[in-house]
């Protein structure tokens, strides 16, 4: 039985002034999932998360937490969320823990919190030292230290890797999979790096032109790859082969004097196309299979709706 989804939004429209940002916006958050939600700079991630939020009010349309329209119950159901929106508002001269600390008393939260989540993000060690003496994915660290203080259930979090040098973006890789495997959250992460997505997201959102491109799982999203594979086949005279097996080779395009590429149809038909080339006296130097990366797909995924919407 499909569980009901722990973050939704129907129908969300937004304006700014008189410009559109957001069209009829689907989002569907699993619980348990990480949810990674994609999208060009400007496509319109960062005005969801605000709506997601409460911080600006949608058009049209409705954004539900847990079950519940926001709308008429925020300060409750954001009781239960967490938030990360660009770079964490941090006293420079308070040390990490102070920082934590402040929140933590305006919040009401209970004492012992402070030291969890400044171990759960791995900045115990660091705890006293000045926030100004922090490298930037020490910075996010503690921002997410606070966003978890109040024990959410839900966690949004906006570009949280933009800026980080590559251990940087390695440690909150790893944070965000065991907040996910270890403590149960459910996590929205936006993106405009699909390298970075593929590694720690279940489920994905490709948004373009504040438009929702694609929505489903990351199996889903690679199952899109396959239909744009091909095989490139490597022999002495294209045209030739192309000639001698129309059935096997329609749809091929001759790439070069010795190259083709066709549609990859199956295994069976990669199989039956070598042997009759080889029954056919045709030298066969290479046959292999080419798919698109998860970058071309979303790059394809994020085009197609921008010649659409022009």
């Amino acid at each position: 039985m499909q569980l009901a989804p722990l973050l939704e939004t129907r129908g969300l429209h937004f304006h700014f002034g008189k410009r559109p940002i957001l069209h009829d916006v689907n989002l569907r958050v699993e619980p348990g999932s990480i949810y990674g939600f994609l999208g060009p700079n400007g496509a319109g991630k960062s005005t969801t998360m605000r709506l997601l939020l409460g911080l600006l009010r949608p058009g049209a349309g409705s954004v539900h937490l847990f079950g519940h329209d926001m709308a008429r119950h925020r300060v409750t159901l954001l009781n239960r969320v967490g938030a990360l929106i660009e770079n964490p508002s941090l006293y420079d001269h308070l040390t990490g823990r102070e920082n934590v600390e402040a929140t933590r008393r305006l919040r009401g939260v209970a004492a012992h919190r402070t030291a969890e989540v400044l171990e759960l993000v791995g900045l115990a060690d660091n705890a006293h030292r000045p926030a100004r003496e922090y490298s930037l994915g020490m910075r996010q660290r503690l921002g997410l230290a606070i966003a978890l203080l109040s024990n959410p259930d839900l966690l949004l979090l906006d570009e949280p890797t933009n800026g980080l040098d590559p251990n940087g973006i390695i440690e909150m890789r790893e944070l965000l999979r065991r907040l996910r495997q270890e403590h149960g959250k459910t996590i929205v992460v936006s993106s405009h790096l699909i390298n970075e997505i593929e590694k720690v997201a279940t489920h994905v959102g490709v948004i373009q032109e504040g438009r929702l491109v694609f929505q489903g799982s990351l199996p889903d999203l690679q199952r899109l790859q396959t239909g744009r594979a091909r095989l490139v086949l490597e022999t002495e005279d294209a045209d030739t082969c192309r000639n001698l097996l129309p059935r096997l080779l329609a749809g091929a395009t001759v790439a070069g004097a010795g190259t083709l590429w066709l549609p990859w149809l199956s295994r069976e038909h990669t199989a039956e196309l070598a042997a009759a080339l080889t029954a056919a006296g045709q030298p066969l130097y290479g046959l292999r299979l080419e798919q698109p990366s998860l970058e071309d797909t979303f790059l394809h995924l994020t085009e197609v709706k921008a010649d659409l919407v022009q």
